[in-house]
């Protein structure tokens, strides 16, 4: 008996390793928006945590960001706790549940999780990994096995990412 479903092709994936109090990584929302739109679903665009310790409230802004995975909404949160760093900065885990209830989601589950840290190990086993294949700093991209380092500066990167993902893209065709 032969299968006759059809052969899906594979979608690359692009690894993001991002802190939701990083500067450098807000400014790589505008390009992280530009691969979503022009890939759609041929690009799987993944929220890898990468928390750094200069940043006091990194670590539970990527728990929260998971919760937020949790409801739906990732990138929206992402997005919105991202364009104001500097309200994160200030007040700190309120901050992520009060942005949560701005959008819609359960603020309530988001403040239980940050007190329960069901999180946790989701966070830990991203920042292991990026630790393993040398992410040093945010963002951090990852596509086809190539690093791409934003953290220093993000020109050219986008295109970069691009080509790579062009080229995978036209050996599935």
């Amino acid at each position: 008996m032969s299968d006759s479903s059809p052969v899906r092709p594979v979608v690359p994936v692009l690894d993001v390793w991002c802190e939701l109090q990083c500067p450098d990584c807000r400014g790589a929302l505008d390009d992280i928006r530009a691969l979503r739109a022009r890939y759609g679903d041929r690009l799987e665009v993944r929220l890898r945590h990468f928390p750094l310790e200069k940043h006091k409230h990194a670590f539970a802004a990527a728990q929260a960001a998971e919760e937020a995975a949790e409801q739906g909404r990732v990138w929206e949160y992402i997005e919105a706790v991202l364009g104001r760093v500097e309200e994160l900065d200030r007040q700190g885990e309120s901050f992520l549940v009060e942005v949560a209830g701005e959008l819609g989601l359960d603020a309530e589950e988001f403040d239980t999780a940050l007190i329960d840290g069901r999180h946790i190990l989701i966070v830990d086993a991203d920042q292991a990994e990026g630790k393993a294949i040398g992410v040093t700093g945010t963002p951090t991209y990852v596509v086809d096995g190539e690093r791409l380092d934003g953290g220093k500066s993000q020109e050219g990167l986008r295109e970069r990412i691009e080509e790579i993902v062009d080229r995978l893209l036209a050996g599935n065709a």
